[in-house]
């Protein structure tokens, strides 16, 4: 049995290891080099989303793992910027707490280390005046 034929390297292809992908895109990378919300943690996010989603407040979210921080974004509509950002950073757990509510706006609305007590900000948005 022969060997398979070697095909040119393509112009702009990525080359991880023995394996080229075309156009240059390579899959992720190993998990290790990223920042990844826990099982539990998704669990408290996911059921604030639940809640919110239920009351007609929110409608769609995002989750992006870099490898300095994990964000989970929250969407009053698809096709915009997210109304609030749940930003998970290690570096910081000794300092200021690893958790952190961003607003649409930028501005820090609660950083800590204990995740239900950051996402308490948000909570006390779905509760109102009847």
């Amino acid at each position: 049995m022969q060997p398979a034929p070697r095909l040119p390297n393509p112009r702009g292809a990525a080359k991880v290891g023995r394996m080229t992908y075309a156009g240059g895109i390579a899959p992720f990378s190993e998990a290790s080099d990223r920042v990844a919300f826990h099982r539990t943690e998704l669990s408290v996010i996911m059921g604030l989303y639940g809640r919110m989603v239920a009351a007609g407040i929110w409608r769609d979210y995002g989750i992006s793992m870099l490898s300095d921080v994990a964000v989970f974004s929250v969407f009053r509509h698809t096709a915009e910027h997210p109304i609030y950002r749940i930003e998970k950073r290690p570096k910081l757990a000794n300092r200021q707490g690893q958790y952190s509510v961003i607003g649409m706006d930028g501005r820090v609305l609660k950083r800590g280390s204990d995740l239900r007590a950051v996402m308490r900000v948000l909570d006390r948005k779905l509760i109102r005046a009847v």
